[in-house]
Protein backbone atom coordinates (compact mmCIF):
# COMPACT_ATOMS: atom_id res chain seq x y z
CA UNK A 1 0.00 0.00 0.00
CA UNK A 2 1.06 3.66 -0.68
CA UNK A 3 0.55 6.67 1.07
CA UNK A 4 0.62 10.12 -0.38
CA UNK A 5 1.92 12.47 1.96
CA UNK A 6 -0.16 15.85 0.92
CA UNK A 7 1.21 18.98 1.94
CA UNK A 8 -0.57 22.28 2.17
CA UNK A 9 1.05 25.55 1.62
CA UNK A 10 2.59 27.65 4.53
CA UNK A 11 1.79 30.81 3.01
CA UNK A 12 -0.53 32.53 1.29
CA UNK A 13 -1.11 34.73 -1.42
CA UNK A 14 -0.53 38.23 -0.61
CA UNK A 15 1.68 37.59 2.46
CA UNK A 16 4.81 39.42 2.40
CA UNK A 17 7.85 37.15 3.29
CA UNK A 18 11.53 37.02 3.07
CA UNK A 19 14.21 34.69 1.59
CA UNK A 20 15.97 32.83 4.77
CA UNK A 21 19.32 33.14 2.95
CA UNK A 22 19.34 36.01 0.88
CA UNK A 23 18.76 39.96 1.26
CA UNK A 24 15.29 40.55 -0.79
CA UNK A 25 11.64 40.47 0.33
CA UNK A 26 8.21 40.02 -1.68
CA UNK A 27 4.89 39.47 -1.75
CA UNK A 28 3.09 35.65 -2.89
CA UNK A 29 1.37 36.25 -6.17
CA UNK A 30 0.64 32.38 -7.07
CA UNK A 31 2.12 28.88 -5.24
CA UNK A 32 2.49 25.22 -7.01
CA UNK A 33 2.65 22.97 -4.94
CA UNK A 34 5.24 21.07 -6.03
CA UNK A 35 8.21 22.41 -7.94
CA UNK A 36 7.04 23.60 -11.42
CA UNK A 37 10.24 25.20 -13.12
CA UNK A 38 12.97 24.14 -15.48
CA UNK A 39 15.75 21.83 -15.30
CA UNK A 40 17.77 24.95 -15.63
CA UNK A 41 16.75 26.46 -13.26
CA UNK A 42 17.23 24.12 -10.84
CA UNK A 43 20.30 22.92 -11.84
CA UNK A 44 21.71 26.80 -11.78
CA UNK A 45 21.31 26.56 -7.84
CA UNK A 46 24.27 25.49 -6.13
CA UNK A 47 24.11 22.24 -4.93
CA UNK A 48 24.34 22.99 -1.17
CA UNK A 49 21.98 25.14 -1.78
CA UNK A 50 19.19 23.80 -3.92
CA UNK A 51 16.03 23.15 -2.57
CA UNK A 52 14.20 19.54 -2.26
CA UNK A 53 10.99 19.51 -5.30
CA UNK A 54 8.37 17.99 -2.86
CA UNK A 55 7.25 21.16 -1.21
CA UNK A 56 5.54 24.24 -2.19
CA UNK A 57 6.97 26.85 -4.48
CA UNK A 58 6.03 30.58 -4.48
CA UNK A 59 6.06 33.17 -6.93
CA UNK A 60 6.54 36.35 -5.58
CA UNK A 61 6.64 40.46 -6.60
CA UNK A 62 10.14 40.63 -4.73
CA UNK A 63 12.14 43.43 -4.15
CA UNK A 64 15.51 44.41 -2.64
CA UNK A 65 18.19 47.44 -2.56
CA UNK A 66 18.72 47.80 -5.78
CA UNK A 67 15.65 46.18 -7.78
CA UNK A 68 12.38 44.76 -8.79
CA UNK A 69 11.68 41.33 -10.08
CA UNK A 70 9.27 38.71 -9.89
CA UNK A 71 11.05 35.34 -7.76
CA UNK A 72 10.29 31.54 -7.69
CA UNK A 73 10.92 30.70 -4.15
CA UNK A 74 10.67 27.71 -2.57
CA UNK A 75 8.70 27.13 1.31
CA UNK A 76 12.14 26.01 2.88
CA UNK A 77 13.74 28.92 2.60
CA UNK A 78 10.82 31.07 3.00
CA UNK A 79 10.08 33.19 6.41
CA UNK A 80 6.97 35.68 7.56
CA UNK A 81 8.45 39.07 6.93
CA UNK A 82 6.96 40.72 10.30
CA UNK A 83 8.65 43.99 9.47
CA UNK A 84 4.96 45.57 8.42
CA UNK A 85 6.34 47.79 5.93
CA UNK A 86 5.22 48.04 2.59
CA UNK A 87 6.57 46.25 -0.57
CA UNK A 88 7.27 49.13 -3.17
CA UNK A 89 7.26 46.66 -6.10
CA UNK A 90 5.64 49.12 -9.00
CA UNK A 91 3.04 46.33 -10.11
CA UNK A 92 2.15 45.76 -6.66
CA UNK A 93 -0.75 48.36 -6.88
CA UNK A 94 -2.46 46.48 -10.00
CA UNK A 95 -3.10 43.75 -8.02
CA UNK A 96 -3.06 44.07 -4.24
CA UNK A 97 -4.68 46.31 -2.04
CA UNK A 98 -4.36 47.63 1.03
CA UNK A 99 -1.58 46.36 3.74
CA UNK A 100 -3.04 44.82 6.65
CA UNK A 101 -0.98 42.32 9.36
CA UNK A 102 1.58 41.33 7.08
CA UNK A 103 -0.39 40.31 4.40
CA UNK A 104 -1.79 42.21 1.23
CA UNK A 105 -5.58 41.65 0.09
CA UNK A 106 -5.83 40.21 -3.82
CA UNK A 107 -7.82 42.66 -5.96
CA UNK A 108 -9.16 40.08 -7.74
CA UNK A 109 -8.89 36.09 -7.91
CA UNK A 110 -6.82 36.46 -11.36
CA UNK A 111 -3.39 38.12 -9.95
CA UNK A 112 -0.61 38.18 -12.41
CA UNK A 113 -0.97 37.16 -16.56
Amino acid sequence: MTETLERSAKFQIGQVVKHRIYPFRGVIFDVDPTFANTEEWLAAIPENLRPRRDQPFYYLLAENAESYYEAYVSEQNLLPDDSNEAIGHPQLADHFGELKDGCYSPKSNKIIN
